[in-house]
């Protein structure tokens, strides 16, 4: 009996000191599987021009489709970034208590007006302990990470960086793209790859819509070393990049991978449509490795409809 329990506890130890191994190398992959997720953003919750309703409209009507899960693209709210801490903390609080509705995983990408204090209009020091990211970072977690489901690796980046004048421009700092390329070189050959990001790596928008930068000191339409980061998904099969921040619905291809920029939950800052596209958001289908989406709107009437330029 002894002997016998001791092999059992010689069995179970060697048991488990195998599951924490990590695979040996040419571990099989597991194929693509199908599903359907959501990618929706620029929500830019308010108290005002019937926003929150806006946003209880378009997140029922997501929970409707049944997806497995969402990612959110950026800009959740309007606004943290030129407010003080206790608009900044009710427009916060006001997203988090509509976002139940969805009842799903979620996974988020931040936006510019998600940072805090940064502009010097707030009013808010640097020193405040929730300036910057770090109110994002409270509230909704890290702004960059990556994630896998059902044989998908899913990269969400970061393209928001605050400037020392307090500014802001639209990039991918350093440490992200060092860290970028160790995720994606962990990955088995082929393996399909979808990123998600606030601000558009690759965009047709300056070819028809006017793009104001007289005056501006920084990039803040596109990620302004788009290159670096193209540069790093070279050698990965990366089947497309869910991209935010322009309102415009727009599909881009380059190089065997889909620049999918999505219309804005609340079009046109919750003054009807933008340019065209109407307040919704994308339903993504993943089929045994392939991609294709379709945009939904869900019947949002502005109660102050005007162009913003």
């Amino acid at each position: 009996m002894i002997l016998d329990r001791r092999n059992f506890l010689r069995t179970l130890a060697a048991a488990g000191a195998a599951m924490a191994l990590p695979p040996f190398p040419g571990a099989k992959q597991p194929a693509p599987g199908s599903f359907d997720f959501v990618f929706f953003t620029d929500t830019h919750i308010q108290p005002e021009l019937d926003a929150a309703h806006g946003c209880d409209m378009c997140f029922r009507k997501i929970a409707s489709a049944n997806p497995e899960f969402a990612i959110m693209g950026g800009d959740h709210v309007y606004d943290a970034m030129g407010v003080n801490g206790a608009r900044a903390g009710m427009v916060y609080d006001l997203y988090k208590r509509t976002e139940q509705l969805l009842g799903m995983p979620l996974h988020h990408a931040i936006g510019n007006h998600d940072v805090f204090g940064v502009l010097t209009k707030s009013g808010v020091p640097p020193a405040d302990p929730a300036y910057g990211k770090k109110m994002y970072q409270d509230r909704m977690g890290q702004t960059f990470y990556s994630f896998d489901y059902k044989g998908y690796h899913f990269v969400v980046l970061d393209s928001i960086q605050p400037t020392e004048d307090r500014l802001w421009e639209a990039r991918v700092d350093e440490a992200q793209l060092h860290w970028l390329r160790d995720d994606l070189k962990r990955l088995p050959a082929r393996a399909p790859v979808i990123a998600a990001i606030h601000c558009p790596l690759v965009t047709a928008f300056a070819t028809y819509a006017q793009v104001v930068t007289e005056g501006r000191k920084y990039n803040t339409m596109t990620v302004s070393n788009a290159a670096e980061v193209l540069e790093v998904f070279e050698d990965a099969n990366v089947l497309a990049v869910l991209q935010g921040h322009t309102h415009i619905n727009e599909v881009v291809a380059y190089k065997n991978t889909q620049y999918i920029t999505s219309g804005a939950v609340c079009g046109n800052w919750w003054h009807g449509p933008r340019m065209g596209t109407p307040e919704g958001f994308t339903l993504v289908s993943l089929r045994e490795g392939k991609i294709s989406t379709r945009y939904e709107t869900y019947g949002f009437r502005s109660v102050d409809p005007r162009e913003r330029l």
